[in-house]
């Protein structure tokens, strides 16, 4: 069974900083791609960005610039870093990991998300 944990979400003030992580855990191998996605009240879930194993990214255009992912192949870990945030950040953030190698085969995984709340 493979467990996406979130951590680092919070309340900031705009222009703020906060870094998340997700680390994955349970009998896996190797992790091809992770990534971060969000979805607001009443919003569609809506790509951060994603990391493959070899450190090619893909950012929502909107947010370049802003946001930094990179991860820990050794911990199967992923980070996001978000500076300036502003007040239309404010979403729950989601962990995914795309092409996860188990003694069981390969699957896709999501964690549980962690509140970001940007606001004075």
């Amino acid at each position: 069974q493979v467990r996406l944990v979130e951590s680092g979400g919070g309340l900031v003030q705009p222009g703020g900083s906060l870094r998340l992580s997700c680390a994955a855990s349970g009998n896996v191998y190797t992790i091809w791609s992770m990534g971060w996605y969000r979805q607001a009240p009443g919003k569609r879930r809506e790509l951060v960005a994603t990391i493959t194993r070899t450190g090619s990214t893909n950012y929502a255009d909107s947010l370049k610039g802003r946001f930094t992912i990179s991860r820990d192949n050794a911990k199967n870990t992923v980070y996001l870093q978000m500076n300036s945030l502003k007040p239309e950040d404010t979403a729950v953030y989601l962990c995914n990991a795309g092409g996860v190698v188990t003694h069981d085969g390969t699957g896709d995984y999501w964690g549980q998300g962690t509140q970001v709340t940007v606001s004075s």
